[in-house]
């Protein structure tokens, strides 16, 4: 393991150089989860019937979605997509490690360390200054139990190990496109509008519900948001936890897979 580790290190002390990035990231979520609370907030106050989640249970939801946001599988890596289209792949399988594993590495230092610059402002804000400016039910609430605390703790990491299989996914999948731009595309729709980011899951349709439920995306957002407010308990925080890592055995075979057939065919300078 220790080559990996090396090279998640290096590339998360890289990532941590972007802190205007971050700033202007945090700015920027903090104004989408506002609009997206005052949207529901309206919504609920005239809802006719009763919701499937609690008003409060839903803002933390939004909260967790802003703050954890850099965790998603949005973009291929920038880095891996110049070295695809140049050649200079061809150094990156002259390597000891195995390629699979290098580019997990990459995914996993991508995946957390932007969310670590933005994800505690963000929680300051979201946790304590909106009780403080009168906006209580707004807020991020802590997890109502212990069980729910340590769910979301197993949920988190499931979900992370889970959006780098994803983005290993589409970073192989460059393999066999020219810039990938369009992929991308159809990834980050897919990405926000099925995993719950957009439109929470349990405001869905029951039809609906049912079939997101068991999808890979919604491990990524739907499982562990709600494991974290309470919507998700008891035996159901094992079974949510079971389908996320279920559905990365599966990424990870199909992209071994998947990167094993992109280099038989991938071209290194005409050769």
């Amino acid at each position: 393991m220790t080559p990996y580790l090396a090279i998640i290190s290096a590339r998360f002390r890289m990532l941590l150089q972007y802190r205007a990035a971050a700033i202007a990231g945090v700015a920027t979520q903090i104004f989408f989860g506002l609009v997206l609370i005052m949207v529901y907030d309206a919504f609920y106050r005239s809802a006719r019937a009763a919701p499937p989640m609690a008003f409060a249970q839903l803002a933390s939801y939004v909260w967790l979605g802003q703050l954890l946001l850099r965790m998603l599988p949005w973009h291929a890596d920038s880095e891996w997509r110049d070295m695809v289209r140049s050649g200079a792949i061809a150094y990156e399988l002259c390597r000891p490690v195995d390629l699979y594993g290098f580019v997990f590495a990459r995914e996993v230092a991508s995946h957390t360390a932007p969310t670590l610059l933005r994800a505690l402002p963000m929680l300051v804000f979201a946790a304590l200054v909106l009780p403080l400016v009168g906006l209580d039910a707004w807020r991020l609430a802590p997890p109502p139990t212990l069980a729910a605390g340590a769910g979301f703790a197993a949920a988190l990491a499931s979900s992370l190990v889970l959006g780098c299989a994803f983005g290993v996914l589409l970073d192989n999948a460059l393999l066999w496109t020219v810039s990938g731009d369009g992929l991308v595309m159809l990834v980050t729709t897919s990405v926000t509008f099925f995993s719950g980011m957009l439109i929470p899951l349990p405001l869905f349709p029951d039809w609906a519900q049912r079939a997101l439920g068991w999808s890979p995306f919604a491990g990524l957002v739907d499982l562990p948001f709600r494991i974290y407010s309470g919507h998700i308990a008891g035996a159901e925080i094992a079974s949510a936890i079971a389908r996320q890592l279920g559905w990365t055995l599966v990424l990870v075979v199909f992209g071994r897979w998947l990167l094993g057939r992109g280099l038989r065919r991938v071209v290194v300078q005409g050769g």
